[in-house]
């Protein structure tokens, strides 16, 4: 057997020298040609000279001479990947998988390549696997989290709950933890992160420009602003790109400064970043609508929503599979006959049980939360989806789906339920126990029957708004929820789905007699302190005026999670009411489809002349 004396090429190696280091490896592999170890640090040799492609070959070479070694499957995977032969790379890592299954860190790289390709869904499941295999694995769970964001899984929270426990991170890792913060939006934890991470790298470029705009998001106008100038102060702005981006960022600064002109200036000089920059579609529709030019603004959106929907078909295929429901729940039903079999269960009383807020999307929830908030004895949280989450630990447990299967739950099942739901809120704020909870998520109207199961003595509010002014709102949001980015792809998909979720709303009213107060957003507008004294009076407060300074209490949240933060900051105005006016003629297909919502509610679909004039 040939005795190889590899000290002097490591040390080639280390000295920086990986042309000796080849030398002296062809020189040993002379005697066999197929040595592991020569073969090895001659592949490290050549593609430290910068010759990739001789480097790959042995990989390669390796991997046919050895192919039951995992080390020499890996080792060509991660060459195969920094040549950008990205395909490869994938086959390279799906063959060390099989080979070694419970290797998490080789889960989490096959995850990475599977990302980088757009394979989201089998990134998810990859990534999520390398977590089961190390759960305390911070790499691990931010990458799986990242995963679980684009497919918008609702695992993502749980993943990154002990984030605070984590940091410092390797700075590379450390932003990518922020990105998923910001992309869930948790803007005031990302703001945690990259303040930390700025002040130990206080010229990462990156970092400033991400921070930039996370003081935007949270209403930190002027910090946003000093921090673009730092930036160009830095002379970073020499760089096209990191222009680009400070210009793209003023551009938003002048939209919520009221400077629509000069905000459309630049975002139409500027142009998207790219065919997935929905966002930049997105932004430059609501200052087109500010400047009073809809066929600009409906342009925009129709790309916007285009470049949107072909992320969305690779992140959840499934919302696109024939029959697939938009909405959760949309068909189902729970029919009286059944309802009569529920069997009679002890419940919190309304005083213990949370004030619900629903409404379909952009009918006023968030106002009507924050004046709820504004309460002392009242205490919000950012909307989450909780049923969602209870429904899906549920089912998982006793098989037991919902609504079909709620008449089967005993006592137990619903206290578990309700703990569970305690735990949910709690882990989102710190709770007030003097202080009843408020839960506003407009598409809560979806699980009624399961609220009423766990809560039948709650009180809901329930948000009514135009449905042409709110269809048109949502058509204008770029929805991070991919419900909620789903249907709004059309004003005609918007309206179907609208009418879907009062249909299932009124139904379910029909059937448990829920205590509800219905809030038309016109009638809070025009009459907010009538209004805001007769909800006070439906959930037995007595003094209203406090929730007439919703405005001050929302600046002084500083964050406000929905689409509808720049507005819910200011006092009261009418700009949002007929606004659907101005698109008439998008609207010819949509008013046949909600006709009958327009009925019921008591809305016309005539333009008034108070709409004329807006």
């Amino acid at each position: 057997m040939t005795d190889f004396i590899i000290e002097p090429i490591v040390a080639a190696l280390q000295a920086g020298d990986p042309l000796l280091a080849e030398r002296l490896c062809r020189e040993q592999l002379q005697a066999k040609p197929d040595a592991v170890d020569p073969l090895v640090l001659l592949a490290l040799s050549l593609w430290r000279q910068g010759d990739h492609a001789g480097a790959l070959d042995v990989y390669a070479r390796l991997a046919r001479l050895h192919p039951e070694d995992v080390m020499h499957w890996r080792n060509y995977a991660v060459a195969l990947r920094n040549a950008g032969d990205l395909r490869a790379a994938e086959r390279a890592y799906e063959t060390a998988v099989r080979l070694t299954p419970d290797d998490p860190e080789l889960l989490e790289l096959h995850g990475l390549i599977q990302m980088d390709l757009g394979k989201f869904v089998e990134a998810r499941d990859t990534l999520l696997r390398a977590f089961g295999k190390s759960p305390d694995t911070p790499a691990i769970r931010i990458h799986a989290a990242q995963s679980c964001s684009i497919c918008r899984d609702f695992r993502v929270e749980e993943l990154l709950k002990p984030w605070r426990t984590w940091l410092p991170l390797e700075e590379d890792l450390q932003f990518e933890l922020a990105e998923v913060l910001i992309q869930q939006g948790e803007a005031l934890c990302a703001l945690e992160v990259l303040e930390d991470l700025l002040r130990r790298a206080p010229s990462h470029v990156t970092v400033q420009l991400s921070l930039a705009s996370v003081y935007e998001r949270v209403n930190r106008l002027d910090d946003a602003e000093a921090m673009l100038r730092t930036i160009e102060a830095s002379g970073a702005s020499a760089d096209q790109n990191v222009r680009i981006a400070i210009e793209r960022q003023r551009a938003q600064l002048a939209a919520r400064r009221g400077d629509a002109a000069g905000a459309r200036e630049a975002l139409e000089r500027l142009g998207p970043a790219g065919d997935s920059d929905a966002g930049y579609w997105f932004a430059l529709a609501k200052v087109c609508d500010k400047l009073g030019d809809p066929a600009a603004a409906m342009r925009a959106l129709e790309k916007g929503h285009a470049s949107q929907i072909l992320e969305l078909k690779t992140a959840v295929p499934h919302y696109f599979e024939a029959g697939a429901e938009v909405l959760p729940n949309e068909r189902a039903r729970v029919a009286a006959a059944d309802y009569r079999e529920w069997p009679i269960l002890s419940a919190p009383d309304v005083s213990q049980s949370p004030v619900f807020v629903v409404g379909f999307p952009r009918s006023g929830t968030t106002l009507l939360e924050q004046m709820l908030d504004a309460h002392p004895r009242l205490q919000s949280m950012d909307e989450r989806p909780f049923f969602n989450t209870l429904a899906g630990q549920l089912e998982r447990s006793t098989g037991i789906e919902v609504p079909d299967g709620l008449g089967r739950l005993d006592q137990r099942d619903c206290d578990e339920l309700r703990k569970g739901y305690v735990i949910l809120a709690c882990g989102k704020i710190p709770r007030r126990w003097d202080a009843r909870l408020v839960d506003k998520n407009p598409l809560n109207m979806m699980w009624l029957p399961m609220i009423h199961r766990m809560f039948p003595n709650a009180k809901f509010i329930l948000a009514v708004r135009h449905p042409c002014d709110v269809i048109l709102s949502c058509y204008m949001q770029n929805f991070r929820a991919a419900v909620l980015a789903v249907a709004g792809q059309s004003l005609e998909r918007l309206a179907r789905a609208y009418v879907a979720a009062m249909e299932s709303w009124l139904y379910h009213v029909g059937i448990f007699k829920p205590d509800v107060f219905v809030s038309r957003y016109e009638d809070l507008i025009a009459d907010t302190r009538g209004q805001t004294r007769r909800i006070a009076g439906f959930l037995g407060l007595d003094d209203a005026d406090s929730m007439l300074h919703f405005d001050v209490r929302a600046r002084e949240k500083g964050y406000i999670k929905t689409p509808s933060y720049t507005q819910v900051i200011e006092p009261i105005n009418r700009s949002g009411i007929g606004r659907w006016h101005r698109y008439r003629e998008y609207f010819e297909p949509v008013l046949p489809i909600v006709q009958p919502m327009l009925a019921y509610w008591g809305y016309g679909a005539e333009v008034s002349a108070a709409a004329e004039a807006r």
